[in-house]
């Protein structure tokens, strides 16, 4: 099992700062300070820098605040050749058979670069946003009848489907897609476990410490078994890599720098208020407090002070971070979906930096063999 490495499109802007582009407010000059909208030719320069560095895909995230994933990753399809897109998109606002058909479609387009991304959803305010009503438990029950009719009308023939939340008669995608998207899926409650052991081709769990994380992996694949399936695992990760170790934190410290005690109480109290399992993990993680950020050796929570969902980052020398990624493969993990801020510059610094020290491992093809130029990260 090699290690496969992907990238994050920040469809909701991008910058020099964690905190969210649209709480962070002018200064007295009237002049946002190092934030970069998302538009087509910035996310164009992510997706084919992640391309030339050796990257398999990019997550593009859903939401109020992002861009629309389907659209703005089959635009940059046009901008790349090889990259995948890993489309995150949410059951309940769309048709499973709808779905079903534009990912054929997507298919076709692109010539077999889509993974999907299910988001259940955990915050019900942002649900409600997008007219969906149902409580936490409910939402993952949906999902299974999502995905079983997803699966089901990419057999090519007419299928049926009599649940509790679809009704689906002769459900048919006519061009069934090739090849299968694989799907990417995530949830830490009970109610998504099951899910994910009957739909999921690769388990996505935010990054806790190894140690967690092989507890969710243990949990997982006993419940695939049950189901006689086979998941593999990823695990989603921001990135801070430099030349040195001192260079790495100096960098995490001057993140640090943008959050003042108001704007972390606030982020706080918002992020206190999800339904997410895995919210509630990530901010057990730091309490909310500055103090102890280190959660695992280069393992940093800084970035959950503000930003939900992924909260924690990979921070030290390039050869510290590669040996905490091969930490979480030696427990299984195959996927790492990564990112950084800025996301063009710090793709660069782990393309350059890490990528070369896992190829070195054995655990990922190196760059040459990949046909991909190579890179080395020092000097700056």
């Amino acid at each position: 099992m090699t290690v496969r490495l992907h990238w994050f499109l920040p469809t909701g802007g991008d910058g020099r700062t964690l905190v969210d582009r649209h709480a962070y407010g002018p200064n007295r000059a009237g002049v946002v300070r190092g934030v970069r909208p998302p538009d087509i030719e910035y996310l164009a320069q992510i997706a084919k820098a992640a391309e030339q560095l050796g990257f398999e895909a990019v997550l593009t995230p859903t939401g109020t605040w992002c861009e629309d994933a389907w659209l703005t990753t089959v635009a940059l399809a046009q901008h790349t050749e090889r990259l995948k897109f890993l489309v995150a998109f949410r059951p309940g606002v769309i048709s499973p058979t709808l779905a079903a058909q534009m990912a054929a479609t997507y298919q076709r387009l692109t010539r077999g670069r889509l993974l999907l991304n299910v988001v259940t959803g955990g915050d019900s305010a942002e649900q409600r946003r997008f007219g969906d009503h149902l409580d936490h438990d409910q939402r993952y029950a949906r999902t299974d009848e999502f995905l079983s009719v997803v699966r089901g009308v990419w057999r090519g023939e007419p299928y049926d489907f009599d649940g509790v939340h679809y009704q689906v008669e002769g459900g048919l995608t006519a061009l069934p897609p090739d090849p299968v998207p694989q799907v990417f899926f995530g949830g830490s409650s009970a109610a998504a476990g099951p899910v994910a052991a009957r739909h999921a081709d690769v388990y996505l769990t935010w990054g806790e410490p190894p140690a967690q994380v092989k507890e969710k992996i243990d949990w997982i694949r006993g419940l695939a078994e049950r189901e006689g399936r086979d998941v593999r695992f990823g695990v989603r990760l921001h990135t801070i890599s430099r030349d040195s170790s001192a260079e790495a934190w100096a960098t995490a410290n001057r993140l640090l720098d943008d959050l003042d005690a108001d704007t972390i109480a606030a982020a706080q109290a918002a992020l206190g208020r999800s339904e997410s399992v895995g919210q509630q993990r990530m901010l057990a993680l730091h309490g909310g407090s500055r103090a102890e950020l280190e959660i695992h050796p280069n393992l940093w929570a800084g970035v959950g002070l503000v930003r939900g969902g992924a909260g924690t980052a990979l921070v030290g020398s390039h050869a510290e971070v590669a040996d905490l990624i091969e930490e979480y493969h030696s427990l299984g993990v195959e996927h790492f979906v990564l990112s950084g801020y800025p996301h063009l510059e710090e793709a660069y610094w782990f393309g350059e930096g890490v990528i070369p020290e896992l190829a070195a491992r054995g655990l990922v093809e190196g760059p040459a063999r990949a046909g991909v130029p190579f890179l080395v990260g020092s000097g700056r």
